[in-house]
């Protein structure tokens, strides 16, 4: 039995997505038949930030929420770079597996002629570049928002070649050269909608250095004598293991910390213009929300260096996200000090805007919980969770029914009202059944 439950649990991340859907909804029925336990449920765990394989991830959108529904979450959502092609086979393994689902989407938007353009705002790799997400996308929308963003990833497409050929020139010394169409574009879902991103370029060249040194001292050494490259302790730690069975997200985590701004392109033509999504957010009734990512001094993924972004300007800034309209402000509690969250706590209720937690998950060394959440005043994050679920909800049947509507606005001017009201629709659809 163990041996067929492995294999059901592998083929969640199987190529057909028919088959992915129909191994979770066999493993659910061994889970109803006592044959899997149930697992402990977190009544603080909410993740509304989950990358999968339509963006870059280890999991594919159904494994996403088997790993979501192990973890104890009661509530799940997806967030992929610029595709939304995986929330329907999100929304259906949530519906398998008995968890409250969100869908959102997240993009790069230009701050030009804003005053916050030429600062480094929550992009490491570029100025005037920041990543906000779409957060609560009506169902029915799914459509219209994947062909928005269809044009921005061909034009994505065409930096990534360019890229890939920049970092051929790095490795070309070495005899060492990856393929955009065969090495890279394999690794993603291109061909069902997914988008391409560095960690895609990244891996193929991981893969490749694991093939040409082997795993340990050796490619280690290649990293730091000859590539230059500062591993942290524990970065050099993990790639030191020949056992490690996390190796390869680890070395890509290592190259993307310090080896990505040698080949980076800056990204111009694949970001929209900040005030074109946010027209487009309204239009198609989803939450627009900012994502915080603050000063860091260690990277939780292991794949962000030490650096300064948005808090020493964090005031003007959210002055700037009013201004143009935004609804909210995502943050990811594990990532950043008590002090940081607490400021950041304190301006999105200064200036009214809606706050979503989420842990960016996209490496397997990831946990789905964040222990923050458990603190007492972080609990409004729980509550702003349901009530983005009853917005999705509602906004599907109207978009003009969503939390952020004009309608709903003028009905319920405040936003703790709003919050209240939706929350209870978030909680009044979901039955919890998978725990029970």
């Amino acid at each position: 039995m163990n041996n067929d439950i492995e294999l059901l649990i592998q083929g969640l991340n199987d190529p057909d997505v028919n088959n992915r859907l129909s191994n979770l909804k066999r493993l659910r029925e061994l889970v109803d038949k006592g044959y899997i336990p149930k697992p402990y449920v977190n009544k603080y765990a909410v993740n509304n930030h989950i990358h999968t394989t339509y963006s870059f991830s280890p999991y594919s959108p159904t494994k996403s929420i088997w790993m979501a529904y192990n973890a104890g979450l009661m509530t799940a959502g997806i967030m992929d770079h610029d595709s939304i092609s995986g929330a329907r086979e999100f929304i259906d393994a949530g519906k398998v597996i008995g968890i409250a689902t969100t869908i959102g989407v997240e993009c790069r938007v230009n701050f030009a002629n804003t005053p916050v353009e030429g600062r480094k705002l929550n992009n490491p790799d570029q100025e005037t570049v920041a990543y906000v997400s779409l957060h609560g996308i009506p169902h029915t929308q799914i459509d219209k928002v994947k062909n928005y963003f269809s044009k921005y990833q061909a034009e994505r497409n065409k930096r990534n070649r360019l890229m890939v050929e920049r970092l051929n020139g790095i490795m070309e010394p070495f005899n060492i050269r990856i393929d955009f169409d065969n090495d890279v574009v394999p690794l993603s879902q291109h061909r069902d909608g997914g988008t391409i991103t560095e960690r895609h370029i990244l891996y193929a060249l991981s893969l490749r250095l694991i093939d040409k040194f082997g795993k340990g001292e050796k490619l280690v050494r290649f990293l730091k004598e000859t590539l230059k490259i500062n591993l942290t302790k524990k970065i050099e730690g993990y790639l030191l293991d020949e056992d490690n069975q996390y190796y390869d997200y680890d070395l890509l985590g290592a190259l993307k910390a310090e080896l990505v701004p040698r080949f980076f392109i800056p990204a111009t033509t694949e970001c929209p213009d900040v005030r074109e999504i946010v027209r487009f957010s309204k239009e198609i009734g989803s939450i627009l929300a900012y994502a915080y990512l603050g000063d860091i001094t260690e990277s939780v993924t292991g794949d962000k260096r030490s650096e300064k972004f948005e808090d020493e300007y964090l005031d003007l800034l959210f002055e700037v996200l009013k201004d143009l309209g935004f609804d909210a402000v995502t943050y990811m509690p594990s990532r950043n000090t008590i002090e940081q969250l607490k400021r950041v706590k304190a301006l999105c209720e200064e200036y009214e805007l809606f706050q979503i937690s989420g842990e960016d998950i996209n490496s397997p060394r990831q946990s789905f919980i964040c222990e923050k959440l458990k603190l007492e005043e972080f609990r409004n994050l729980i509550e702003s969770t349901w009530a983005l679920i009853g917005h999705e909800i509602s906004a599907t049947e109207d978009v003009n029914k969503g939390m952020f509507s004009e309608e709903t606005k003028k009905r319920y001017p405040s936003l703790s009202e709003r919050i209240k009201i939706f929350a209870e629709i978030g909680r009044k659809s979901f039955s919890g059944e998978a725990y029970r």
